[in-house]
């Protein structure tokens, strides 16, 4: 039971930190929720071995878990949930003036301006390449086809125009922005 009482008291002090952290990166309420509870799922299901005497690296660990499930989000366009399958959780489901509270705490707005100024001080080839790669989510070589490119010239167009994004970004980044 001691173990159940801390991690909800654990749950109830980084919860609200995970989904922060989650939102301004995925620029979604509604997947930032489903990460996070598929973060915490994943967590319980490793609350037994992790050392619980510093604070600093149970917060250490819970983020290198929400961020392995933001790279599955990332690389496969969905949310894995595993954890919360096998635990036999069911999905939160966030109300519509949930989602813009979320969405309003983690400064979504002025992240999507920053991100749209950003996007418009990268050149041209560098801003079509990341919007058929990133926006439309065309592969590739469908990139590389409709920018008359070859896939290596694609690939490091949107490589240089991601790096630059997350560059113009990080020199605004203030506060858990640069977690």
């Amino acid at each position: 039971m001691a173990d159940t009482e801390s991690f909800i008291a654990f749950y109830r002090e980084e919860a609200e930190f995970v989904l922060m952290f989650l939102t301004r990166r995925t620029f979604d309420a509604e997947t930032a929720v489903e990460l996070t509870a598929e973060t915490f799922a994943q967590a319980w299901r490793g609350w037994r071995k992790v050392r619980t005497d510093s604070r600093e690296e149970m917060r250490a660990w819970l983020l290198t878990i929400a961020r392995r499930q933001l790279a599955h989000f990332l690389r496969k366009g969905r949310s894995q949930r595993t954890a919360v399958t096998r635990l036999g959780m069911s999905m939160p489901l966030a109300h519509e003036d949930d989602l813009v509270a979320i969405e309003r705490a983690a400064g979504l707005d002025g992240a999507r301006a920053l991100l749209g100024d950003a996007l418009e001080g990268l050149n041209s080839d560098q801003r079509d390449a990341v919007k058929m790669r990133v926006v439309e989510d065309l592969p590739y070589d469908e990139v590389a086809r409709r920018l008359g490119v070859s896939e290596p010239t694609a690939r490091a167009r949107v490589s240089r125009g991601l790096r630059a994004l997350q560059g113009a970004l990080a020199a605004t980044a203030v506060g858990e922005w640069s977690v």
